[in-house]
């Protein structure tokens, strides 16, 4: 491997702490960043201009309007555009040195194993509890550190996961929660700086481990309160029972978790669509509405035409304007609004059906 840039690098080169030594472990290190959303977008930036040698990229979306607010390696010119792509293009802008590794595929159970193997370090920017238990099942296969952060309307949390001797995530959670019982941030909003802390943060987590500098967060729960501006940390030790990294692990294969954190209401099949059933009758002129419960600012960057706008919270104040001789086919931006506004329909008796993946699976399916 080359040496380290002596004068990019000249200011780590100057910690007695860090040095050549813990640059040149950066230049040869492998990390692996799952999500180039608001977590994963300072983290990108920081690993690349403290010249990690190598950054894997893990992303499938786009660039919504949206995400401009936190996503700040994402610009308005960018709207559109692979998230990939436009991560890609500032962090060689960054630090052209560094080398990416593109990976335009959603994370998931056929691709997981192998590609956490790839890499010395993995950086958790999920937004998703699904794709996060994934994540963490197989670092702890695989015996790779997980650096862990998760932001929600002004409070975020961090911690190192998978690390030798260290709990793992479902030390804190053993298992998902049921879809809808915590709204995500399209739901319940979040501080636009909230992710640019906690990924520096991650970044943060991420050197350490990569230069064996300091004490990393393994074993320890970090919490911040953007409201207060407190930072303080729990301690979280390995629980010997753990299904995952336990004495007598039970889980011992990946799976998708998927099915199981949708709601019971909407788990069968006659309870939603998918984008390209919805197309299909929407060229064939099958009867049906089409419902947005959506807010009205979402409906402003993007909606499907024809669409009928009711936010989530006045949906069940409006019933009247409800067809009941047609399908309600319900729609939000990712799917998890709208599945319990259709099971909330359905119990009052409307053919309601949920809009598998939103206007998200619409816009990537190429309808929008």
């Amino acid at each position: 491997m080359p040496s380290p840039d002596a004068v990019r690098y000249a200011r780590h080169l100057l910690l007695p702490e860090f040095g050549r030594q813990g640059q040149q472990r950066l230049l040869n290190a492998r990390v692996l960043i799952i999500g180039l959303g608001g977590l994963g977008s300072p983290a990108a930036l920081y690993l690349a201009a403290a010249g990690v040698g190598t950054l894997g990229l893990v992303d499938f979306d786009v660039v919504d309007e949206s995400n401009l607010h936190r996503q700040i390696i994402h610009g308005t010119a960018d709207i559109g555009r692979a998230k990939l792509a436009s991560a890609a293009e500032k962090i060689r802008s960054v630090n052209p040195d560094v080398v990416l590794e593109l990976h335009e595929v959603p994370f998931g159970v056929p691709n997981a194993r192998a590609l956490v193997d790839a890499y010395d370090v993995v950086l958790d920017g999920t937004d998703n509890f699904p794709t996060r238990y994934l994540v963490n099942d197989a670092c702890v296969m695989s015996g790779t550190p997980n650096v862990y952060g998760s932001v929600f309307r002004f409070e975020g949390q961090a911690a190192v996961f998978a690390a030798p001797g260290g709990p793992c995530y479902r030390c804190l959670h053993p298992e998902p929660p049921p879809d809808g019982l915590i709204p995500n941030c399209a739901e319940a909003g979040v501080l636009g700086v909230l992710p640019g802390i906690i990924g520096t943060v991650q970044a943060t987590e991420a050197i350490k481990l990569v230069t064996g500098m300091g004490e990393s967060l393994a074993g320890r729960l970090l919490l911040y309160d953007a409201l207060r501006m407190t930072f303080r940390t729990i301690t979280l030790p390995r629980d010997p029972e753990c299904p995952v990294c336990g004495d007598a692990s039970t889980i011992r294969t990946l799976v998708a978790y998927g099915q199981t954190c949708q709601p019971s209401e909407t788990a069968a099949m006659k309870d939603e669509m998918t984008v390209d059933e919805l197309h299909q009758w929407r060229e064939s002129g099958h009867p049906h509405m089409l419902l947005d419960v959506r807010e009205r600012f979402e409906h402003a960057s993007a909606h499907i035409e024809g669409a009928v706008l009711i936010p989530m919270g006045t949906v069940m104040q409006q019933l009247e304007l409800l067809p009941r001789d047609r399908t309600v086919v319900v729609q939000c931006q990712s799917g998890g609004r709208s599945a319990r506004v259709t099971a909330a329909l359905r119990q009052k008796g409307f053919e309601a059906v949920n809009l598998a993946g939103g206007i998200h699976a619409w816009r990537m399916a190429g309808y929008l």
